[in-house]
């Protein structure tokens, strides 16, 4: 993949090599918590006067502890990647869904990390966490794609990082929050379904980064696709299952099989549509990948 020499992305925080934890300044001020009586007193919600004014608090974070040159240079790739998402997502939001595009941040950390959405560790893998609008990478992922899974090369882990910005896209538009709404209402077994069309669908839309990010930017070379497709096999729910267990439970599957995760990535980078009719009928759609 061509990416040296590129702009990064501004949306970066880095805390590898602390705890991860980023931690408010000074906490809360008394006239927030003098507010949100008031308001819980008129009938309003105080509670959630408290939760913004938390969110909203500046943040400190641990210095990092010494890093290598390799790992600092994949920082620099990733926040590359995160950056030519954000062109990407800024020019197709308005083109084709007539919205805009609010860019998520980015958190590398090393070992364990906490988040909106719960704690977690390196071995979680990265993840897009929608309560705070942030994926998180633990860049020694990198190295897991190359040595557990098989799948070397940047424009694997590019596609890590897409797939993860996919997510977010899913979570402007409202199909994350529509899955964890069928929670309650559904069968494990009918949820996991929904799960997987859900993850086919950011999948789709790796696809469709790619496609446009190398119209604006020429930033495929040879043989980044293979290792797209390479990295998509890889992290299958059968092949998973297969190389951990020797048996695959396809009713547990939440992500899809090998195969259908590369005909997602492949369908996106073909068609580079992200029109609302077609994603609406992607979890139909899914079905026949």
């Amino acid at each position: 993949m061509r990416w040296q020499g590129r702009q990064g992305s501004k949306n970066v925080e880095d805390v590898r090599g602390g705890s991860g934890t980023s931690r408010a300044v000074g906490g809360i001020g008394v006239g927030v918590i003098v507010m949100a009586i008031i308001i819980q007193l008129l009938g309003g919600d105080g509670c959630a006067v408290i939760q913004q004014a938390a969110t909203s608090q500046p943040q400190t974070q641990q210095a990092p502890q010494q890093t290598s040159e390799e790992e600092d240079a994949l920082a620099q790739f990733v926040s590359v990647v995160l950056k030519d998402t954000e062109d990407v997502w800024n020019k197709l939001f308005p083109e084709q869904l007539g919205m805009y595009y609010q860019e998520p941040k980015l958190k590398l950390f090393t070992g364990q990390v906490s988040s909106a959405c719960g704690h977690a560790s390196a071995a979680t893998g990265p993840f897009y966490c929608p309560g705070d609008h942030k994926l998180y990478i633990d860049l020694a992922f990198y190295k897991q794609l190359q040595t557990q899974f098989k799948a070397p090369g940047d424009f694997a882990m590019a596609y890590v990082v897409a797939h993860e910005a996919g997510h977010h896209v899913q979570n402007l538009l409202g199909y994350t929050n529509y899955l964890h709404k069928q929670r309650r209402r559904i069968s494990e077994k009918e949820y996991n379904k929904l799960s997987v069309r859900l993850e086919l669908m950011a999948d789709y839309l790796a696809g469709v980064w790619a496609k446009h990010a190398n119209e604006m930017k020429n930033i495929l070379q040879e043989g980044d696709i293979e290792e797209a497709m390479r990295a998509a096999h890889a992290i299958g729910d059968d092949t998973i299952q297969k190389r951990g267990r020797g048996y695959v439970v396809p009713d547990s599957f939440t992500h899809g099989t090998s195969e259908q995760r590369m005909r997602a990535f492949q369908a996106g980078l073909e068609n580079g549509s992200i029109k609302k009719e077609l994603l609406d009928a992607f979890f139909d759609m899914s079905r026949e990948l």
